[in-house]
């Protein structure tokens, strides 16, 4: 495990400078780098080290959203906050809705289970949207407006509303009594209960530190360690009550900026540092999960399912920000922003396969499809756009 560990470290620095020296995304670098090291490839990493890649992502995607907590401040979340809602909702329905009205056709399945795919393929990727707009904050792009805070905030509940349909549907197909209404409930209360244990963490963690005031390094962990928790009581509360982990992670890093600046720019520092590592690890860990044999089956009809539900999800995206104060250059910017996907797919693509739905591999192979077209084609565009769209600050 230590070896393979070592193997991705390496492979994914080395991808990283390569695709930066070509002027490319470095994450797409690393993308690639995991589905060649990946067991479907080479086979060269360790398959232990692949049984607990979920983990080591989770702690990844921990890491990303806290840093997107500690660059939201009060004032740009209260002047985007109703246009989150909206850009985190319409974008996935648009995709969703289209990708299950037009799949019996490319594919012959069964409305239920063009409905799954569509859910499937329809969530919107942090982990590629999260770090590039931390980035522009960084760099005061778009940051008059907040559009960095908006993509933020919106690709979380994003998230959280395509898995809810995505469990709801598999019920749905399994012959569990599934109210979808009931379902639907469930995001704001998950969303709501999930920000409140995050106020709670980050309130009981501002005082801790003020109180005994350890080296930042230590807050750092602290919170690392913390924010995992949080996910742990996701799984364990699952069964009795829906709580949104990662709205709860982004919400500790918002109240401790909140309560003391000078705490979290030294945490966000140290997270900063760590995200070096544990963005390596996740790109590289999502790209062994791609079985490009079963992306090669989905063929064109896969390919033409995907970007015509991205074509809904950018008129989606576009009519949610026709009420807002963006320019068309912005809007393009937002739209280019909401395509890539990675995390969620890789996550929940083989799942509908796992529980014996008829249509597994043909869910399997467009999800995966779609992580290799989306993820380097979003990254680019959200890199080329951002830099010609937004107004630098």
């Amino acid at each position: 495990m230590a070896i393979g560990l070592a193997l991705i470290i390496i492979l994914g620095l080395l991808s990283d400078y390569l695709f930066r020296k070509i002027r490319l995304p470095g994450i797409i670098g690393m993308l690639f780098a995991g589905i060649l090291a990946g067991p479907y490839v080479l086979n060269l990493i360790d398959p232990t080290l692949l049984k607990v890649s979920s983990d080591f992502r989770m702690i990844a995607l921990v890491v990303i959203l806290l840093r997107a907590g500690f660059a939201t401040k009060r004032e740009t979340l209260n002047r985007v906050g109703k246009r989150a809602l909206l850009v985190g909702f319409i974008p996935a329905v648009f995709e969703g809705t289209l990708i299950a009205l037009i799949a019996p056709y490319f594919f012959h399945v069964s409305l239920i289970e063009s409905a799954i795919l569509g859910s499937a393929v329809a969530a919107v990727s942090p982990a590629v949207v999260v770090p590039s707009m931390i980035k522009f904050i960084k760099d005061d792009r778009g940051t008059k407006k907040g559009i960095p805070t908006l993509l933020l905030a919106s690709s979380s509940l994003d998230n959280v509303f395509v898995i809810v349909i995505f469990s709801a549907l598999i019920g749905m197909y399994e012959g569990e009594s599934t109210n979808i209404l009931l379902k639907l409930l469930e995001i704001p209360v998950s969303i709501s209960l999930g920000i409140a244990a995050g106020i709670v963490t980050g309130f009981t963690l501002y005082k801790v530190f003020e109180r005994y005031r350890p080296r930042a390094t230590k807050k750092g962990m602290i919170v690392i360690g913390t924010a995992i928790l949080l996910t742990w009581l996701e799984k364990t509360l699952k069964p009795f009550v829906p709580i949104s982990a990662l709205s709860g992670v982004i919400a500790i890093g918002f109240i401790i900026l909140e309560r003391s600046e000078p705490i979290a720019h030294t945490i966000s520092q140290k997270l900063d540092k760590i995200w070096v590592f544990a963005e390596i690890l996740l790109f590289v860990l999502v790209g062994t999960q791609v079985n490009i044999h079963v992306a090669w089956n989905a063929g064109l009809a896969g390919a033409a399912v995907i970007f015509l539900g991205l074509s809904a999800r950018s008129a989606g995206t576009y009519i949610s920000l026709i009420k807002t104060d963006l320019n068309l250059r912005e809007k393009l910017f937002c739209m280019a922003a909401y395509i890539p996907k990675a995390t969620v797919q890789a996550a929940i693509g083989a799942v509908p396969l796992s529980l014996g739905v008829k249509s597994g591999e043909i869910i399997l192979a467009v999800a995966v499809l779609s992580i290799l077209f989306t993820a380097p084609i979003g990254a680019i565009a959200m890199g080329i756009t951002g830099k010609k769209f937004l107004e630098k600050g």
